[in-house]
């Protein structure tokens, strides 16, 4: 026994980390598909000056356009075949949910298991061409009509200029929502997720850079950027803490005689986090943000009144942004609880094998009480999510930082972080046990 414990102790040591093939393959699998997305948003699309969309892009930066490139990893504004980035599915995946809650036809689906999600996945990728393909085609007829001293951003406006920038654009989406899936079933998992990771994190380093050099010219304070990075390590470790936290309610189960023998009568626990929706109400409310305003933000001024009247007041740290953004927030928040987490189901759960909580009726009233306390944790992990977005987004806006140190971005680095490396160490936990039974194995043939 005590040779197996520390074998298990020493399970996410370095030697462990050789001897796991298959995990190494998982990772080196993960890193080539990240590096070949971070060179697809250099590859520009064709038929664009680069030189002109440059300079119009360092105009909007401090938009919602800015939002956008951030999450694409500076590939919206290199204008490059992934500039549309994975939104796309994201958008598609929101439609594809809240229609399971509407409509009995994707309900059904749903409860059929494997087969049904397979079905519904598909609906989504539909779903998420038809979207690249309305998003694409705005784009292109956006870039025809913006033009800057340097000249124009299209050389050769046009049918064919607008055909091939849809085709590239999709093609792009589509390129990376196969790629996002790869990395789910053959890689560390999250395949999603560390794709907007990735374009994030990459873009960090020149994000500070610059940052700094705004410092160094006298154009931001020292004390602000100080204020700034203190602030983002506050954030870091509300972000952490809060992620972690559960509330653990105690299930008990009763004794039962089987033959001669007694089993059960232990308890445990159930656990639920107190933010259950994760990282997904930001993701969600931001695309949903940016969705509408493709097109307005690259009309160059020239649109429709009202539009460009919308494009205002949704800018960045502007007070209707900021209350549609906390409002989405708060609504996914509620939303997704509800689809990861049923209460009802989990009741039933409980009373099929016996369990119950303590002082609460197995059936409707653990239903009903479960549902109680998962509502007052997502009203705490809610307003979480809209402190942590809301406040840094306002500060950015005030003092032209770059968005890489807002509270979305810091979130969604900070969470799939934790996720990834949950996920390398139950590869690590299950490669220790795959090799303790092989030994126990080859005692038991010796003795």
């Amino acid at each position: 026994m005590a040779s197996a414990a520390e074998q298990l102790a020493a399970n996410f040591n370095l030697g462990a980390l050789k001897k796991a093939t298959e995990l190494k393959k998982r990772i080196w699998f993960t890193l080539g598909a990240l590096i070949i997305y971070r060179f697809g948003t250099y590859i520009p699309l064709p038929g664009i000056d680069t030189i002109v969309l440059q300079d119009l892009f360092s105009q909007q930066q401090g938009g919602i356009i800015g939002m956008f490139d951030v999450f694409a990893g500076g590939a919206l504004s290199r204008m490059s075949i992934f500039a549309l980035n994975i939104m796309p599915y994201i958008s598609a995946a929101i439609i594809m949910q809240l229609m399971q809650a509407v409509s009995p036809r994707l309900e059904k689906l749903k409860k059929e298991g494997e087969s049904g999600r397979k079905k519904i996945n598909q609906y989504t990728r539909y779903g998420t061409v038809f979207l690249a393909t309305f998003q694409a085609y705005g784009l292109a007829v956006g870039l025809e009509s913006m033009q800057s001293s340097a000249g124009a951003a299209v050389m050769a406006p046009g049918v064919f200029f607008r055909a091939t920038t849809v085709i590239t654009l999709v093609g792009g989406t589509i390129f990376l929502m196969w790629l996002g899936e790869q990395v789910t079933n053959r890689g560390v998992g999250n395949g999603i997720s560390l794709i907007i990771f990735a374009g994030i994190v990459a873009e960090l380093p020149s994000a500070l850079a610059g940052t700094l050099d705004l410092g160094r010219t006298g154009a931001l304070p020292t004390i602000v950027i100080i204020g700034f990075l203190l602030l983002s390590i506050i954030v870091i470790m509300i972000i952490v803490f809060v992620e972690r936290a559960q509330r653990r309610i105690v299930v008990q189960y009763p004794k039962r005689q089987v033959g001669n023998r007694m089993f059960g009568g232990e308890s445990s626990h159930l656990p639920l986090k107190l933010n259950t929706a994760g990282v997904i109400p930001p993701i969600f409310a931001s695309s949903l943000l940016l969705l509408p305003l493709t097109v307005a933000n690259f009309s160059g001024g020239q649109g429709p009144e009202w539009l460009n009247m919308v494009n205002a007041l949704l800018g960045r740290g502007q007070p209707l942004f900021l209350l549609i953004y906390v409002s989405m927030i708060v609504f996914f928040a509620f939303f997704y609880t509800a689809i990861v987490f049923n209460p009802q189901e989990t009741a039933d759960n409980l009373k099929q094998y016996g369990g119950f909580i303590p002082g609460i009726r197995p059936g409707k009233n653990t239903a009903d009480y479960l549902d109680f306390v998962l509502t007052r944790l997502t009203v705490v992990g809610a307003l979480y999510l809209s402190i942590i977005c809301i406040i840094p987004e306002w500060l950015i806006s005030q003092y032209s930082v770059p968005f890489y140190f807002g509270g979305t971005s810091l979130l969604i680095v900070v969470t799939v972080t934790m996720d990834t490396v949950g996920q390398v160490h139950s590869h690590l936990l299950a490669h220790q046990y795959e090799g303790l039974i092989k030994k126990s194995k080859l005692r038991g043939r010796r003795g």
